[in-house]
């Protein structure tokens, strides 16, 4: 991808795996409080979380998740159907990627996981 405003920081990290721990929106709560302390960026609102239960497909039951950031954000899909999760950190600052990866492994006591960044 052609970067087209080389003058402004972004950074992108895609993590998607599947976790075997039980989902809810305070569990997903807590994973933002980690993952924004573990990778030193700091929240300036609460996460805002959605369960999709009893809407749409039935494919697509979950949560849908997004916390602000100082400099940018994170979202967070669940697939509680497949225990299937897809996190984007887009940030305006830098990160340790490996830590985020990491942490989110760890988080969600996934053995499969894959991260791409963009």
């Amino acid at each position: 991808m052609k970067n087209l405003a080389p003058n402004i920081i972004r950074q992108r990290l895609l993590i998607e795996g599947f976790y075997t721990i039980n989902i809810n929106e305070e569990i997903i709560e807590n994973y933002f409080k980690e993952i924004t302390e573990s990778l030193n960026l700091k929240m300036y609102g609460e996460p805002t979380i959605f369960s999709t239960s009893g809407k749409g497909k039935e494919t697509n039951q979950g949560y849908d998740a997004f916390v602000p950031l100082v400099d940018s954000g994170i979202s967070v899909y669940i697939w509680v159907n497949f225990k299937f999760f897809s996190i984007i950190i887009y940030t305006c600052n830098k990160f340790d990627e490996k830590k985020a990866i990491e942490s989110t492994k760890e988080f969600f006591k996934s053995d499969q996981l894959e991260s791409l960044t963009f």
